[in-house]
């Protein structure tokens, strides 16, 4: 049974943002089609883009182009590094050092948005509840909370703490506790998924055929999707907390393999800023690796 992969509109844009910050409408179409989006669904996306202030537009139809606010491709920027973390985890140069990072907050029910996205965040970043209001995380994270908790007007209420000693119940060994806190085979299962979309292109970028320009853009897509489907729920545990070996290791090397060939294959100001961005963090996880 093939793996079906479904796309966020949204999604499909930020992937194909350009070096120089743009996105042309024509490709932007072109790819969407491909992927059994309609044209309207496209339109419709732009205009809550543009909208939200985070894309601005010039131009009509296809001929149009799309400029990623400064905002917009700043946002690109935190996913980065946590998948150039992932990939030093991988490569063995981020062991665990025991310290589990806490996060407390007590925001009050008149503030319940705000209480509501700073969990959401918390999780995000990697963290688990342990009980109302407090959140662990086996990485360093504060720069991270700090900055979302001010953002979010809610910096007052947080408390940071560290320790080499947490339990829950009767569970105190590291790698048990990981395995209560965070949904690890659920996390697994995506990886595993991952994998068996990325191997077939893998095939297609290294083989001798010729792919044309809409091609290379669908399956870069397509990977840049469900490796954030993988990752987003990861809390990018140390691999002394995982089970091994641990499927996300295996998936990342192949995605690494596909954004190589990717970014070999498409040249100059046309090829997406993430590819190159995918690329440059795996080239320097290898450097970092190399004896």
């Amino acid at each position: 049974m093939t793996d079906h992969i479904e796309i966020p509109t949204r999604m499909l844009v930020h992937a194909l943002i350009r070096e120089d910050g743009t996105v042309g409408a024509d490709e932007l179409y072109t790819v969407a089609n491909t992927l059994g989006m309609s044209d309207q669904q496209v339109r419709l996306c732009i205009k809550r883009l543009v909208a939200e202030g985070r894309f601005t537009h010039e131009g009509r139809g296809r001929k149009a182009e799309l400029h990623a606010t400064e905002d917009t491709a700043r946002a690109l920027a935190p996913n980065a590094d946590f998948l150039r973390h992932a990939f030093q985890q991988d490569a063995g140069l981020a062991p665990w050092d025991g310290v589990w990072h806490l996060a407390a907050f007590a925001v009050p029910e008149s503030a319940r948005t705000v209480r509501d996205s700073l969990r959401e965040t918390l999780v995000h970043l990697g963290g688990a509840p342990l009980q109302g209001g407090l959140y662990v995380c086996a990485n360093s994270w504060e720069p991270y909370v700090e900055e979302a908790a001010h953002r979010l007007g809610a910096h007052g209420t947080l408390t940071l703490l560290t320790t080499a000693d947490l339990r829950r119940g009767g569970t105190q060994e590291p790698d048990e506790l990981a395995g209560l806190l965070w949904p690890l085979q659920e996390i697994a299962d995506r990886y595993h998924r991952l994998s068996r979309i990325a191997q077939p292109r893998l095939a297609r970028l290294t083989g001798p055929a010729a792919l044309s320009p809409s091609a290379l853009l669908t399956i870069g897509v397509e990977l840049a999707a469900e490796l954030t489907r993988a990752m987003e729920p990861d809390p990018l545990l140390p691999p002394q907390l995982l089970p091994q070996p641990w499927p996300g290791t295996q998936a990342r090397e192949l995605v690494a393999r596909c954004w190589a060939a990717l970014y070999d294959r498409e040249q100059g100001e046309a090829r997406p800023v993430l590819w190159r961005l995918y690329a440059g963090i795996t080239r320097e996880a290898a450097d970092r690796a190399a004896p």
